[in-house]
């Protein structure tokens, strides 16, 4: 009879959990909802007539049975809970077997690290592993040697460093072999075709020419390498033309020894070069003050070319007419003094005070077009420093409302402000010096004409004096 109890006590319990189950079926999922709270009262006594059914059919179906039959399930049960039982009981002694021997092992490792000093070879495998994880992402080798079939190399050093597991043989040969590829591969010079990035964004296949870690170049073009891109690129602005020059011969040389462009730093000067600014950039920079200085200089610059032609062409023609005094020429102003005393056979015969006047007048007639444009050049030699001073005021001025605006001292701010102080400054002494030596030329040059005036007038006024006293 306890048995009984038990199996009915069993099935009353079953009945309870599966009361759930049965509330939420699809056919009383399907029911209405209740309207009102009569009809959920309705509902509720509904499902507790049908589960109070449905213990009593569970009742009657375990009253059915035979005894035996129920005896044997019983034992059935507790026979499969024994073995259950027993099952788990091995199981846990073998699971804290394996945690002593988890431990044990790891003890031994960690005597045995210690008695090698492996662990610190292990902490200077990793430290080594970072190192040169940050050397391979900036290299452009990575741009040939690149794995298919993997993570990038220095992906893999870099997990390598992060991972706080115990090295494998495998980990210390790819570091090992990782280093000796960079090393091998910075003494070569490589060509190979890779993918390089257009300044449109396009990628073009094409076939690259790597010198060490240092320089790529391509179809007559410098390249640069792309650490978050993972690949080569063409330089935004291509390096001067003298550097362009060896990149074509060597570029086009097959064997023997060239000369090359090697940027020691990796990229970093060719990036420098890149950045510098043209000389039309850095006049654009001086802004206003600088078109004014440029536009003096450009003035002063005609004028003097102007004027050394027209004296140099002159002492040639005075050179000429020293040749020949005795025929005076128009085209020269030592002849049109020449004429101005001997072309009337009177005024040989004037006073020696009146001819003197004369030959004066002729010689100061010839000075003005002989100093043509010095005094404007002594003006802009004078003019330049002191629009490029202009200018270096307003490039402080500048500088210090960008300072005042931003409330920070960032040299990217000030930069635009101080390059225009001195640029303006750079132009106002590069047009006065160059105009300083320029009419320093053209008052030598004007002053040897007019010596030669002036001794020749004198000469003259001796020649006469003499024929008059001997008359």
């Amino acid at each position: 009879m306890s048995r009984t109890r038990t199996l009915l006590a069993g099935f009353a319990i079953l009945g309870l959990f599966t009361l759930p189950a049965a509330a939420q079926s699809p056919a009383n999922t399907s029911s209405p909802r209740a309207g009102s709270p009569e009809d959920l009262l309705r509902q509720i006594q509904m499902a507790r007539d049908e589960q109070t059914r449905k213990f009593q059919a569970n009742v009657d179906a375990f009253n059915a049975t035979p005894e035996a039959e129920r005896d044997a399930k019983l034992q059935g049960a507790e026979a499969a809970r024994n073995s259950l039982a027993s099952q788990s009981e091995m199981l846990s002694a073998q699971y804290q077997a394996n945690e002593t021997r988890i431990l044990e092992l790891n003890r031994q490792l960690n005597e045995k690290a210690a008695q090698l000093g492996l662990s610190e070879v292990f902490g200077l495998s990793r430290q080594v592993a970072g190192d040169v994880a940050s050397i391979l992402q900036q290299s452009l080798i990575t741009a040939q040697l690149k794995d298919t079939n993997g993570p990038p190399r220095d992906q893999v050093l870099r997990n390598f460093a992060a991972s706080r597991a115990t090295p494998v043989i495998a980990d210390l040969e790819r570091l090992w072999l990782e280093v000796q590829r960079e090393m091998t591969a910075s003494g070569q010079v490589a060509r190979f075709r890779a993918p390089v990035v257009q300044p449109t964004g396009e990628a073009v296949e094409a076939e690259v020419i790597r010198i060490g870690p240092f320089t790529a170049m391509s179809d007559d073009r410098f390249l640069q390498y792309l650490p978050t891109l993972r690949s080569l690129s063409v330089l935004p602005r291509q390096l001067p033309g003298e550097f362009m020059s060896i990149a074509r011969d060597y570029l086009r040389n097959q064997d023997g020894y060239a000369e090359a462009v090697v940027d020691p730093f990796r990229g970093v000067t060719l990036g420098l070069y890149v950045q510098r600014p043209t000389f039309i950039e850095r006049i654009q920079l001086g802004e206003a003050v600088g078109y004014v200085i440029i536009a003096v200089g450009i003035a002063g610059a005609a004028a003097f070319i102007f004027q050394l032609f027209y004296l140099v062409f002159v002492r040639i023609a005075v050179a000429r007419q020293l040749k020949n005094l005795e025929q005076p020429r128009r085209d020269n102003p030592l002849g049109r003094v020449l004429l101005a005393f001997r072309g009337d056979p009177n005024r040989i015969e004037e006073d020696a005070d009146i001819a003197e006047l004369r030959i004066a007048e002729a010689v100061l007639r010839e000075v003005p077009k002989l100093e043509r444009f010095q005094a404007f050049l002594r003006l802009a030699v004078a003019a330049g420093p002191l629009l490029g001073l202009i200018g270096t005021v307003v490039g402080m001025i500048i500088t210090f409302q960008s300072i005042t605006e931003s409330g920070s001292s960032d040299p990217r701010l000030m930069a635009t402000g101080i390059g225009q102080a001195m640029i303006a400054t750079v132009l106002g002494l590069g047009i006065a010096i160059p105009l300083l030596f320029a009419n320093a030329l053209l008052n030598s040059l004007s002053r040897n004409v007019v010596q030669i005036l002036d001794e020749q007038s004198a000469g003259m006024l001796a020649e006469s004096l003499e024929k008059k006293r001997g008359v």
